[in-house]
């Protein structure tokens, strides 16, 4: 379930009337703005208004001809069909937010201080509609009474990435003004402040704020602007229905989106917990009939000792074969030098499964892809980590095009090829991510190569490439914190990939060990579809 289309269903059905009955009993809205007109211009006599501050309150009013009017302090009216979101129940009227409001209030310029008399609200503050108001910054200021909060105003994010954003005052521990990156808005007695904050959170709200954003590098929104916001206004009775009900609706759909986050990390869980019983080899039993690993190994030194004759590569100096001996210790020669390894080896493996290098497992060379030159359009793409994204999906949508006057310098082995295993090297965030590369996730047509950023894992035919995707996904949380320099440029070196050791099981465990985890991850992954 899409709990985010649910609150806005929710927020959609409470402004347009729809969500609790109408009740003819109810003292119709346009009683309610007639009052506040009066109301703000007694304020205006007692000195708590200036005549400016109401000189642009107008009054929506359907003519006639059934089309919607806006008549101005002078006199003077305009027809506002085509401005008019949409239409609204019975005892309902339009209105514009600085009809209902005293004033639209800037906040104070002033830094934030260790200490002070007042708690300073600033934007950042304001984190999933809550603020810790002990972690608050003070200051001090000689205009406390213009800018104080009181509870129910509402604070209204001017500038920004968060431009649009509001907050509403429900609690106040501390004294406290707020800062010149927010709006206040303090509604006329008979609005509710639950009500308009839920308008705030709606998509008629959202819909009207992004379209009085100005400024392509900076958006904001100005206190002139949202004076002109349409506002949906029922009865004071009815407002304060629709915010319990809505309230409760609310609730449960909370409910529901954390649940949703409790299944969804569940399931991650699950996964990652199939990954190490699959490498532990215990995902799926073993058959005494297979051919044991050593054989493979047989095959893998075959299969090199051909790619070397055909030049395709070259000998290694440094092979790695790694044994147990008579004493059940683990060795490794090296050149012909024999250490005993025990010491590194993670773990005890399955009768018939044997440890290997990473490097010994791979046909080609572990190593990150070249810089690219790009180009505009080409018959190359190339593989960003940003195709390798963080929801186990490949997604070539995000390659850029290879200017082909450079290709003199990618080998053949260079171009990605179905079942590469492709890991993230550089970038906090990102590094350590292993993705699974298939022919199929390349819907273009065109050769790919990897980026800088990207290396590529591509194992002997002998060896299943998806259990080789496995063994790696498996070490994912491992390998994000193998990266190398400073906080920004972290790297995960080729070295470190080269020297990991690999549980490798006979072939037709391998390829049992593929069929297994896809069942189980199909279905894992058609719960994750349901529920989001």
């Amino acid at each position: 379930m899409d709990t985010k289309a649910l609150r806005q269903k929710i927020l959609d059905l409470a402004i347009r009337g729809k969500l609790v009955p109408q009740d003819q009993n109810d003292e119709p809205a346009s009683v309610l703005l007639e009052r506040i007109r009066e109301q703000k211009k007694q304020m205006v006599k007692d000195g708590k208004l200036k005549p400016k501050d109401i000189k642009k309150d107008t009054v929506i009013f359907k003519g006639d001809d059934n089309l919607h009017y806006e008549r101005f302090n002078d006199g003077t009216v305009k027809c506002i069909e085509d401005e008019i979101p949409f239409e609204l129940p019975e005892g309902w009227e339009w209105t514009k937010l600085g009809c209902i409001t005293d004033v639209i209030q800037y906040g104070l310029s002033n830094s934030a201080e260790s200490t002070g008399d007042y708690r300073l609200l600033r934007i950042t503050d304001i984190q999933d509609g809550c603020v810790n108001w002990e972690s608050v910054p003070f200051t001090n200021t000689d205009a406390a009474k213009k800018y104080l909060l009181h509870k129910n105003d509402i604070v209204f994010a001017r500038t920004g990435a968060t431009v649009g954003k509001s907050f509403l005052i429900t609690d106040l521990p501390y004294d406290s003004v707020y800062a010149s990156y927010l709006i206040r808005i303090r509604l006329i007695k008979g609005i509710s402040a639950n009500y308009i904050y839920q308008f705030f959170n709606s998509y008629c709200y959202w819909k009207q704020v992004t379209g009085k954003a100005v400024g392509v590098g900076q958006p904001n929104c100005n206190g002139t602007a949202l004076k002109e916001l349409f506002i949906p206004l029922p009865s004071q009775a009815e407002q304060n229905r629709i915010v319990s009900v809505s309230n409760n609706l609310l609730k449960i759909a909370d409910i529901i989106s954390f649940e949703q986050e409790d299944l969804s990390e569940l399931i991650q869980t699950a996964k990652s917990k199939i990954l190490d019983l699959a490498i532990h080899g215990k995902l799926v039993p073993q058959d005494p009939n297979d051919e044991p690993a050593s054989v493979l190994l047989e095959r893998i030194r075959k299969e090199k000792e051909e790619l070397i004759k055909q030049g395709k590569i070259k000998r290694d100096k440094k092979e790695s074969v790694i044994f147990k001996g008579d004493d059940n210790s683990y060795y490794e020669k090296i050149n012909g030098e024999v250490s005993c390894i025990d010491d590194e080896i993670p773990y005890e493996l399955p009768d018939g499964w044997l440890w290997m290098r990473l490097e010994n497992c791979c046909v080609k060379e572990i190593r990150r892809g070249k810089s690219p030159k790009y180009t505009e359009k080409s018959n190359i793409l190339v593989f960003a980590q940003k195709c390798n994204t963080k929801h186990c999906e490949i997604n070539i949508s995000f390659a850029q095009y290879l200017d082909e006057t450079t290709l003199k310098r990618y080998p053949s082995d260079e171009y990605m090829q179905d079942g590469d295993v492709v890991i993230n090297s550089t970038g906090t965030g990102t590094l350590g991510r292993v993705g699974f590369y298939r022919s199929s996730d390349n819907n273009t047509g065109l050769s790919i190569v990897p980026d800088s950023h990207v290396t590529i894992i591509r194992g002997f035919n002998c060896i299943q490439s998806f259990y080789l995707y496995t063994f790696m996904k498996a070490h994912q949380s491992e390998l994000e914190k193998k990266g190398e320099g400073s906080t920004n440029q972290k790297e995960l070196k080729p070295i470190t990939l080269k020297d990991m050791f690999i549980a490798i099981p006979p072939l037709s465990e391998q390829k049992r060990i593929e069929e297994a985890i896809s069942i189980v991850f199909n279905h894992l992954s058609a719960i994750e579809k349901n529920i989001s």
